[in-house]
């Protein structure tokens, strides 16, 4: 099995916040431990700072202090500083500063995990997939993945360009695009009603007002007689882990919904489904692909071991680890620390493993031409539904099976 590590680019924009962790900085100073051998840190940073051939603060020391630390844990934990902090909680609310791309490493390659909605990086024509080869005409190396964040988050900072050279998903040639940091504004939840009264719902990334947002579309339809409902998790990287518990209960009855496991007390919960659901009767499926990380992982587990929705597309990212913000005793930093893993209802744990949809589309591989191996090889043409193209096959393939499955 392969090796994932995955971390954030540009803005931290996937974090799972399911595990509301509040402590206050009087709180945080009640749990330092005496036996703790400060002396010892206090020592080392003040020999450096007094010997060391080149001059270093002792802020800065403090600092590579800090770094070592989180060197020592997975790529999810990190200190925060006052802008990270701020940019996290923006992002929160739909709205990020950066290149918009989210990557990781997946067998010694690092591979663009997802390009975010209305971005430079989706505007430029990377997808979900794509390995980088060269950051600014050098050769990147899978081993340094730490380096390579914080370079392009220095240049993003810094509000100037990165030049990167990527190969698409299973093809040889290499392409190269300039990418600009931007203000980027992701609408969380987008909806219509396709042909043959299908719904259909496409959820970006999990925010602040994510349910709120679908239950308002869902209450727009509860007139109507819909004949089934696509929701779309395609490259979405996830977010607030507490709005995918929420909409996941949207569709459930009962069942559990997902259960995390950690050290301390509060990391260890068990979400069920209540009783009061939304276009319960009607047939379900999930859109997912390689770029639904986190928190979309959660809900589609959710729908599909319940056995709620069919699940179409390709095998998911696979991050099934918690993160929580947790406020130093600096006010407007933060430590963002995994806290828990996340267990699907069955009990499965899917880090570097995924999801696998019940219908699997290697997309990578079909072209127009080809049929899906769907039911029956019922034929769906554009005209079926709005604002569609005939090249997303796996909404075709959705609009199939529920045609097929009244």
């Amino acid at each position: 099995m392969s090796q994932f590590i995955r971390y954030f680019c540009s803005i931290i924009f996937g974090v799972a916040l399911g595990v509301s962790v509040t402590l206050s900085g009087q709180e945080n100073a009640e749990q330092y431990h005496p036996s703790l051998n400060y002396p010892v840190l206090l020592d080392v940073i003040d020999t450096v700072e007094t010997y060391y051939v080149t001059e270093f603060s002792q802020d800065e020391l403090v600092a590579a202090a800090i770094e070592g630390i989180f060197a020592k844990l997975d790529p999810y934990s990190n200190f925060l500083d006052k802008q990270e902090f701020s940019n996290i909680r923006d992002a929160n609310k739909g709205e990020y500063f950066g290149f918009g791309i989210e990557i990781a490493t997946d067998e010694d390659k690092i591979t663009i995990v997802t390009p975010f909605p209305s971005s430079p990086a989706e505007r430029a024509g990377i997808k979900a997939g794509d390995q980088i080869i060269k950051l600014n005409n050098q050769d990147v190396d899978s081993e340094k993945l730490d380096d390579l964040l914080k370079e392009i988050k220095d240049y993003s900072q810094n509000n100037q360009p990165i030049v990167l050279a990527l190969t698409h998903s299973q093809l040889g040639s290499i392409y190269e695009v300039t990418l600009t940091p931007s203000v980027i504004s992701v609408q969380s939840v987008t909806a219509e009603l396709l042909e043959g009264n299908i719904g259909y719902i496409k959820l970006a990334s999990f925010q602040d007002n994510s349910t709120e947002e679908v239950v308002k579309q869902l209450s727009e339809w509860q007139t109507l007689d819909l004949n089934g409902l696509v929701l779309d998790l395609r490259n979405n990287p996830g977010g607030l882990l507490d709005q995918a518990i929420k909409i996941a209960d949207i569709f459930l009855a009962k069942g559990r919904i997902v259960s995390t496991e950690g050290r301390f007390f509060d990391a260890n919960s068990e979400y069920y489904a209540s009783p009061h659901t939304m276009l319960l009767d009607i047939p379900m499926t999930v859109l997912i692909n390689k770029g639904s990380a986190s928190a979309s992982e959660v809900l589609a587990a959710a729908l599909q071991e319940n056995k709620r929705a069919t699940l179409i597309g390709e095998t998911s990212f696979g991050k099934g680890t918690v993160q929580s913000l947790i406020p130093t005793l600096m006010e407007g930093n933060a430590i963002k620390l995994t806290i828990a893993k996340y267990n699907t209802p069955k009990g499965k744990d899917i880090n570097a493993k995924g999801i696998v949809p019940d219908i699997k589309l290697e997309l990578d591989t079909v072209t127009n031409e080809q049929t899906m191996p769907i039911i029956d090889h019922t034929e769906i043409h554009a005209n079926d539904y709005r604002n569609k193209t005939e090249t997303d096959l796996a909404l075709n393939s959705a609009i199939t099976w529920i045609k097929t499955n009244p």
